[in-house]
């Protein structure tokens, strides 16, 4: 269990304003270069140089290096999952009083969480899958069926179903949407299928948000493998 000095420098990591605004960036998985991050977070490349460096220090987030270029993400999925829970609890705790715009709807019908698919779209599949017996959740853990398997060997995703000795990561999990309020799937099996959808042309990315658009072939596709209408 991490210590109280542990958790309170982890606490005013993410509790700056600048700093939440750069997390709340990464949230959708992409890795950011530091003028991208200070934009997000309306502060100067200075500033933004300085918050950069406490997160990473922190372990917050991970600088990868291409020639001359440094790159920020997340430094884990448990860190997307601590944003979230702060993202449900903050939503819980203090109601919206305004009317939400278009890109909340958006964000509310289809999103990424970190690496995997979230909003009503990310439940919706959880639902489905759940509903034909292809994965088993629970309170905090989650199991890929054979007719999961069989579902993901004709979409073309390989399961590893043996971790890396490197790899501490849950093949499936269960993950609470802040707007759903209930379990979309996290783990390597929700990054694979959130890779699948784009990568298929399913979704794609909205520009400047963590929302992603189905497409008509997404519909289709969705429609087919996992009889939901969109």
């Amino acid at each position: 269990m991490a210590s109280q000095g542990a958790f309170t420098e982890i606490a005013s990591l993410a509790g700056d304003p600048a700093r939440a605004g750069m997390l709340h960036a990464l949230m959708d998985g992409r890795a950011l270069t530091a003028s991208e991050l200070a934009q997000a977070a309306h502060v100067t490349p200075q500033t933004a140089s300085g918050h950069l460096t406490k997160l990473a220090a922190g372990g917050l987030i991970a600088v990868e290096k291409q020639g001359r270029h440094r790159y920020h993400r997340l430094a884990s999925p448990a860190v997307a999952r601590m944003l979230e829970s702060i993202m449900q609890v903050a939503a819980d705790a203090r109601p919206r009083v305004i009317v939400t715009g278009p890109r909340d709807k958006a964000l509310r019908a289809a999103r990424t969480c970190y690496d995997h698919l979230a909003g009503h779209l990310g439940v919706a599949l959880a639902d489905a899958m759940i509903a034909n017996r292809q994965i088993e959740l629970t309170a905090d853990a989650g199991i890929v069926t054979a007719e999961g398997a069989s579902l993901f060997e004709r979409l073309g995703i390989a399961l590893e179903t043996r971790k890396p000795e490197r790899s501490k990561r849950i093949l499936c999990r269960p993950c609470l949407d802040w707007s759903e309020r209930r379990p979309h799937i996290g783990g390597a099996l929700g990054a694979a299928l959130c890779a699948h959808c784009l990568t298929a042309g399913w979704i794609r990315r909205v520009e400047g948000s963590r929302a992603v658009s189905v497409t008509t072939k997404g519909r289709q596709r969705f429609r087919e493998y996992f009889a939901i209408e969109l």
